[in-house]
């Protein structure tokens, strides 16, 4: 990745008003963020493992309703900033609908970065309960894609 590549980055974050941008891609791992707590760094994937001490980052977290009816459900979270499609080209039908059987395995949806579209997997076992993203629009690292029971 060189240095064109980031400002196109720092370009769509700031088009899109996404205070956190996340990649790997080939054992190189970039993360951005906005604001002075913390720096932005570039780190080579081997020699930083992720690992998430204390309370989640409120940029990234997104209100639950009412914890009776969801605290049986799994969220299936996006693993990336870009955009979210739930279809493979805008005339075709949703990876999943609500309803819908899911593996770990099964491809939920898309997410565009950087002109890359990268299939999301479930990675959870069960039932489409909600979708909660919008299709078409901006997804931050951590949101929150869909539901499943």
């Amino acid at each position: 990745m060189d240095l064109k590549d980031i400002k196109a980055i720092i370009d769509l974050m700031r088009k899109n008003d996404l205070s956190v941008f996340e990649m790997e891609k080939d054992g190189f791992r970039l993360k951005l963020q906005k604001g002075i707590e913390q720096p932005t760094s570039v780190v080579p994937a081997q020699t930083a493992p992720t690992v998430q001490n204390g309370p989640p980052n409120p940029s990234v977290t997104h209100p639950v309703s009412a914890p009776a009816e969801t605290s049986h459900l799994r969220d299936i979270v996006s693993p990336m900033v870009g955009t979210f499609y739930r279809a493979g080209s805008p005339d075709a039908p949703p990876f999943v609908d609500v309803g819908k059987e899911v593996t770990e395995e099964t491809v939920v949806c898309i997410i565009e970065a950087m002109k890359v579209m990268n299939e999301i997997k479930a990675e959870t076992k069960g039932v489409i309960a909600e979708v909660v993203a919008e299709n078409g629009k901006p997804v931050q690292f951590g949101q929150v894609l869909y539901r499943v029971r």
